[in-house]
């Protein structure tokens, strides 16, 4: 959605952006095809803001000159300490020291001020998923993604920013930086800040990743994790391999390596167009990832002069390819939340009957953990993002057409990249799929009549018929699966409610849970939950139920003993051994829980947050 050009104020000072957003404040700058300070330009041209000038003198601006005529680019870096995202390490590649995200930062701010362009740096806030798993901490998570976009769109719109660069790390931040720039509407490049290398267990013998530390709590639960051998004795107990796991996991920084979210958010924002190419498969420590931050002050020169803006790339085709290339690399279904915020933000319709087509259209082709045996930094070994999409375009099945930053189109940016070579064994060839159709599953029944998203590969079956266990919190399931309560004699779906958006509150990823139950070897399992889960989870696993429990969605009737069936070849999930007027019946005997989070960000959040088949964003109102 967009306004004509306003006329000039009397005095004269610029127009009403023509590709602004009338439901957004309206912002004055300089027409394009001339200074390239468009929006800064409002306050410090002439004497008109002397106050707002002289705070930028004293925030750096070396002279009048500068102060005039350089355009302002803001560097928003999603970084905290506390996680391997943004950890100080020895980087491995060149033998130096980097504070990574913080650290590309700098880079990119120094490249910006060769460009002659003022830089302002700042970051905003972030939460460790892989931290805060099954506890209470996990609940702001998804709910710092809008305080991310909230956090970058009022940086770059209260300090009068002409261009914004944001490096993100991991999942909920880079829909988080989408959205935000999709607010501002101002030229803009995302940097994915790297995926982290392998880590390597010496009692287990194998390589080893964070997701190994859930999966292996499963099976030392349930008496099956063993050192590989003289498994038991001095220094290989099973208390001695989960602290092998948990000092080897993470060797150093990067987000997760798998498919999870932060790599299935990065690879799909690269075939959008939004970053440079190879961005979401270079390693955080690698010499590439460094030489990208370079560049990026570059290319953020070319989007200002050409008028790219982040609403001119997020297309309807480009979240055609997003979707294709999740389901081709097998990624994490959270990609469907935040694709479906992404587009809700940029006025861009997409739904998911939309998901649906796309996943039934699309083959499985990637060997890449959870579900698979590689990891991202295997896939950038043999040319990394760059290398698939020019195989998928060459196939018809990404749009080459689309444009990018770079002022060019996705297909120039990735033609003399090197193709896959022919003895790769991560991309399977589109003769012989993983699955002929995607693995993310949008699921309708009357258990959901509103949708869930299920994460089936196939690996698993296609359809699932159980008996209901009924948690009313994550933590419940948590405690019964630590006493070992949950039997492997019978097949059960365990349903989680009243882990939504608004019930959770915060919708918290169950990655504690569904790895426990694989690690565990509990094949007899599907779980269900109104609330999420991870990227790295899979099995028979279906989240994101719409209407969740705590607005009297059906998910908030089932009881134990029920019957529930899933069939991702129906794409439906019913309870099966009761017809509408009992669950009517039900209905009328529920009565909605009194939440007990009345103040504070997430009290906020849930009065806000819409459902998560509208993306749960919180900035969109009725009326």
């Amino acid at each position: 959605m967009s306004n004509d050009a306003a006329p000039a104020h009397d005095d004269g000072v610029g127009i009403v952006d023509p590709k602004s957003d009338p439901q957004y404040i309206q912002f004055r700058c300089l027409p394009p095809g001339g200074q390239l300070n468009r929006w800064s330009h409002i306050i410090t041209r002439e004497h008109d803001f002397p106050a707002s000038q002289a705070m930028l003198y004293g925030a750096g601006v070396p002279n009048e000159d500068m102060m005039k005529n350089a355009p302002h680019v803001g560097i928003a870096t999603i970084w905290w300490e506390g996680n391997p995202l943004s950890r100080e390490v020895i980087n491995h590649y060149t033998h130096d020291f980097s504070t990574h995200l913080l650290e590309f930062g700098k880079i990119v701010k120094r490249g910006v001020e060769k460009q002659k362009m003022l830089a302002w740096q700042y970051n905003a806030v972030g939460v460790s998923d892989a931290i805060t798993m099954g506890g209470e901490g996990m609940r702001y998570s998804l709910q710092s993604r809008d305080l991310i976009a909230d956090s970058i769109e009022t940086v770059t719109c209260a300090q009068h920013h002409d261009a914004n660069i944001s490096i993100p790390g991991c999942d909920k931040n880079m829909p988080g930086v989408i959205m935000a720039a999709a607010r501002h509407n101002r030229p803009f490049i995302m940097i994915y800040g790297g995926t982290i290398r392998k880590g390597y267990s010496q009692l287990l013998e194998r390589d080893v990743n964070v997701s190994t530390c859930y999966e292996a709590a499963g099976a030392f639960t349930y008496g099956t994790l063993h050192a590989k051998t003289n498994a038991g004795s001095a220094g290989r107990t099973p208390s001695d391999v989960m602290s092998d796991l948990e000092q080897h996991a993470c060797p150093g920084a990067g987000a997760c390596g798998g498919m999870y979210t932060a790599n299935t958010m990065a690879t799909a924002i690269e075939a959008m167009g939004l970053t440079l190419p190879g961005s979401s498969s270079y390693p955080a420590l690698s010499p590439e990832k460094a030489r990208e931050c370079e560049r990026a002050a570059e290319v953020i020169k070319t989007t200002m002069a050409q008028d790219i803006r982040p609403r001119d790339l997020l297309t309807r085709a480009a979240f055609e390819n997003a979707l294709v290339i999740t389901m081709i690399l097998g990624g994490s279904t959270n990609g469907v939340l935040h694709f479906l915020a992404m587009a809700n933000t940029a006025e861009v319709p997409l739904t998911l009957d939309d998901v649906d087509r796309a996943s039934n259209r699309t083959p499985y082709l990637a060997d890449l953990a959870p579900s698979g045996k590689y990891l991202m930094e295997d896939l950038y070994k043999i040319g990394g993002t760059p290398a698939v999409l020019k195989m998928l375009i060459a196939v018809g099945l990404i749009n080459g057409d689309i444009p990018t930053v770079t002022g060019r189109s996705l297909a120039e940016n990735v033609k003399d990249w090197p193709s896959l070579p022919a003895e790769q064994k991560i991309i399977r060839p589109l003769s012989d799929p993983i699955k002929d159709s995607g693995h993310i599953r949008v699921l309708r029944g009357n258990l959901a009549p509103e949708g869930a998203v299920a994460k089936i590969t196939g690996k698993e079956g296609l359809r699932f018929e159980g008996t209901a266990r009924v948690f009313n919190k994550e933590h419940e399931l948590d405690a019964a699966l630590s006493r070992g309560e949950i039997p492997r004699d019978r097949n059960l779906v365990l349903i989680v409610r009243y882990e939504g958006p608004k019930g959770g509150p915060g919708m918290p990823e169950q990655l504690r849970a569904s790895a426990a139950i694989i690690g565990a070897g509990l094949k007899n399992i599907a779980l269900v939950t109104d609330g999420r889960y991870s990227g790295a989870s899979h099995g028979f696993i279906v989240g994101h139920v719409t209407p969740e429990a705590a607005v009297g969605g059906p998910i908030a009737l089932v009881q134990d003993g029920d019957t529930v069936v899933i069939d991702a070849v129906q794409n439906r999930i019913d309870v099966t051994n009761i017809d509408e007027a009992a669950l009517l019946a039900r209905k009328e005997g529920w009565k909605p829980r009194v939440a007990k989070v009345r103040r504070g960000a997430l009290a906020k959040y849930a009065r806000l947050v819409g459902d998560a088949s509208h993306g749960a964003v919180t900035d969109q109102w009725d009326s």
